[in-house]
């Protein structure tokens, strides 16, 4: 195994966060704003995670041939659920109060979604991300099946050569990798949620006229 190896599969799972990231939040705000397609969009979303992911690179490669970009693509297909999902709750669950005032003080639709209810649902949104993050760690591992590199072509090659010393260093590698990704998502997430408390808790109370001490 060496360091490149190890940088591809970085390489995939960041580019792939990237677009999931992006793709998710925007198929989840308007999942949230247009009742007409957010059937569509969940149902879609849903019934890409149930395909297998060997399957899903299989097609992905016979259309757009066997490279990494194959393998990102599969990737962020595979990912998009948790990210668009949570999205789409962490909207809906906003304060309807908080949205009126916003309302009230002049905010556009747009404005409102930038300024008052992403910010109040971004921790819920990140747990969306987080989730998606360490999967794909373990799944960009498949990508190696349609030419995509990193340590996925490692675990094959030590597999067919019966290599176990390099077949346990790749899997620990993968295992820190999800490990040190966890739990530094996993504290921010804590830290965002414990602002998102502060921060309902202050419009709450400036809605009732209250000052925060």
């Amino acid at each position: 195994m060496t360091m490149e190896r190890v940088l591809q599969h970085l390489y995939l799972v960041g580019m792939a966060a990237g677009f999931t990231i992006i793709s998710g939040l925007v198929l989840g705000i308007l999942a949230y704003l247009y009742k007409p397609m957010r059937p569509v969009v969940l149902w879609t979303v849903d019934i890409l995670q149930t395909i297998p992911v060997l399957a899903l690179l299989g097609v992905l490669s016979i259309v757009a041939g066997s490279s990494s970009t194959t393998v990102i693509i599969g990737i962020v297909l595979y990912s998009l659920l948790p990210v668009v999902r949570n999205t789409y709750v962490g909207l809906t669950s906003v304060d309807p109060a908080i949205k009126e005032a916003a309302t009230g003080m002049g905010m556009t639709k747009g404005q409102k979604i930038i300024s008052v209810e992403l910010q109040l649902a971004f921790p819920m949104i990140f747990t969306g991300i987080r989730i998606a993050i360490v999967t794909s760690i373990g799944t960009a591992v498949f990508g190696a099946v349609v030419g995509g590199g990193g340590l996925g072509s490692v675990i094959n090659r030590a597999i067919l050569i019966q290599d176990m010393d390099t077949l346990l260093e790749a899997t620990l590698a993968l295992m820190v990798m999800a490990v040190v990704f966890d739990f530094g998502m996993g504290y921010v997430e804590k830290r965002l949620k414990a602002r998102r408390i502060q921060t309902v808790l202050e419009e709450d109370n400036t809605l009732n006229g209250k000052e925060i001490v």
